[in-house]
């Protein structure tokens, strides 16, 4: 016990009833004993909490975990719910390709560098009298 032997135990407690005498000796050992009880409970104590703490922290790595996988659970809930949305990008992305291969078909329309005139002028009344006159005759 605490690294000594019987004969230095033995030693120690002849000084003791040298020292104390035969009528404070059994009081002294009782006050011994419950002082190691105590330091024993204490240590048991200190060690309990330890331990306990050491579970607190694997509970919280395990809480960790549990609101990981929810937040990768909800997240992928997340992206099948949004189907609609993504199919609507996509289709719109789709017709904007179509329109663009049809222009893309076209030929490019020549563009002249020289002004053009604008003018507005009446058109003469003689054109439209003639269209009715031969509308008149193949009637």
């Amino acid at each position: 016990m605490f690294g000594m032997g019987f004969t230095e135990m033995l030693l120690i407690a002849v000084i003791a009833i040298l020292f104390l005498g035969p009528d404070k000796l059994p009081s002294t050992m009782i006050e011994i004993a419950k002082f190691f009880k105590n330091v024993k409970s204490t240590i048991g104590n200190v060690k309990d909490s330890l331990e306990e703490e050491m579970n607190l922290s694997e509970i919280k790595q395990e809480a960790l975990a549990y609101k990981q996988e929810l937040l990768n659970a909800s997240e992928s809930l997340h992206k099948v719910t949004d189907i609609p949305a993504e199919a609507g990008a996509k289709l719109t992305s789709l017709t904007d390709d179509i329109l663009a291969d049809d222009d893309a078909k076209k030929e490019p329309k020549k563009e002249s560098k020289e002004p053009q005139e604008v003018t507005f002028k009446k058109k003469p009344k003689e054109e439209k009298i003639d269209k009715k006159e031969e509308e008149n005759k193949d009637v």
